[in-house]
């Protein structure tokens, strides 16, 4: 039986390309990096947005005091948002090449963040072959906590809090690394190597253990897979998936960030970012 999907923002609502999609108080909260804001949605479609920014964002996650936190993707700085005034909090640039990609503060007010590797806005900057997992601290100090892979991408953690997955889009697999006490990341292991034609962008765990993930240049564009790689479940939106959230009041709804583009130019001509909603049967869990 073919699972339902619903609309629950369309693309006449002045989205550009939604990304990072997060859970919290009851709504879903989101950045349209095109559109330079943090938005928010709740389950009956209303949108709104929470702040404007200057720059072109990527990384997103809360902290514990309810701020919020998020990256400048080409500048490579990370900052807090208290509700009155935008915080500079870390300076990336000296350890990241490019662009930062996805990213999530852990229960410690630790923010774990990725290093794209390249410039979606310049292609002349060839790829770098290696990038990072930065790990910033509360107070601001930063330090590389893993390199060598291949565009590090979504992240999420365990309940548990000692296991991190991470996407490598174009290593096609998930990766998952032991969180040490002092957020120092160890163990690396593949967590689910994928077929050739899967390049993993966002995800989100659920409570068995299974991610699913957003698969934008594949025709079934959201996969959920279990540890060692099993697909057990497939989603064709005829469109495609860049971001996975599983939210709603008891995290059994599955939000989608889609595009028919990821292209600056195409995106900036004719937007067509919605999202989506499924209802599954396994529920969320961990971070985000």
């Amino acid at each position: 039986m073919k699972t339902p999907i619903t609309t629950l923002i369309d693309n006449t609502r002045g989205l550009k390309f939604t990304e990072s999609p997060r859970w919290r108080d009851g709504r879903l909260w989101f950045l349209d990096i095109h559109d330079k804001r943090i938005k928010t949605a709740d389950l009956g479609g209303r949108l709104d947005t929470a702040v404007e920014l200057p720059f072109i964002p990527n990384s997103f996650g809360f902290r514990r005091d309810g701020s919020l936190q998020f990256g400048d993707a080409l500048r490579r700085q990370i900052y807090r948002w208290d509700g009155k005034a935008l915080q500079p909090l870390a300076d990336l640039s000296a350890i990241t090449s490019f662009c930062l990609s996805d990213g999530i503060v852990d229960a410690q007010d630790r923010m774990y963040v990725g290093d794209i590797g390249y410039n979606f806005f310049d292609p002349a900057n060839k790829p770098v072959d290696t990038c990072v997992i930065a790990c910033v601290e509360p107070d601001g100090r930063a330090r590389v906590v893993a390199d060598g892979l291949h565009f590090p991408n979504g992240m999420v953690i365990t309940p548990d809090g000692r296991t991190l997955i991470v996407a490598e889009t174009m290593g096609h697999r998930l990766t998952a690394f032991d969180i040490v006490a002092d957020g120092s990341l160890a163990n690396r292991r593949v967590y689910a190597p994928l077929p050739d034609d899967v390049h993993p962008d966002g995800i989100a765990l659920d409570a068995e253990g299974a991610v699913w993930l957003a698969n934008p240049e594949g025709r079934h564009t959201v996969l959920r897979v279990r540890e060692g790689g099993e697909i057990v479940e497939r989603l064709e939106l005829g469109t495609h998936a860049y971001a996975v959230m599983l939210g709603g009041p008891q995290r059994r709804h599955l939000f989608i960030s889609t595009s028919d583009s990821h292209d600056p130019a195409q995106i900036a001509k004719a937007p067509s970012a919605t999202v989506r909603l499924v209802e599954v049967a396994v529920p969320g869990a961990g971070i985000p």
